[in-house]
């Protein structure tokens, strides 16, 4: 154990930018798995063993990000997982610590921060 899959979960309501997140990571060499919503996150998450890495935006439908994050950190199997919040919402720079975030990354997305965030985290892939 203590591995690092190089897998990431993408959470992000919306598909443009889920979508260029996915291809980035994927074309880095990382597994990505996607979800339109907290709520789809959670069903993937409680399906299958925990990735290395959550990207999360805050504001979206069914399930935000913020609700989606308690969820996590109420569940023993997925409290450990790094946390990266994805957000243009303002209050998410004064709530990432109390969100227990592994990073912030704001938007618009800039790349490099990016990559060296996820490098930084889940390590180089398939390394």
């Amino acid at each position: 154990m203590g591995e690092k899959t190089g897998r990431i979960l993408v959470v992000e309501d919306d598909l443009d930018i889920r979508s260029i997140l996915s291809q980035l990571l994927l074309f880095e060499g990382y597994d990505v798995e996607e979800a339109a919503d907290g709520a789809e996150a959670l069903a993937l998450l409680r399906a299958s063993q925990p990735p290395a890495l959550i990207l999360l935006d805050l504001m979206m439908p069914v399930m935000d990000g913020w609700q989606l994050r308690a969820e996590l950190q109420r569940d023993p199997a997925l409290a450990s997982v790094p946390v990266v919040i994805v957000s243009a919402d303002v209050r998410a720079e004064h709530e990432a610590s109390r969100l227990r975030a592994a990073g912030l990354l704001k938007k618009p997305l800039q790349i490099e921060p990016l990559l060296e965030l996820v490098h930084r985290i889940c390590g180089a892939p398939g390394g």
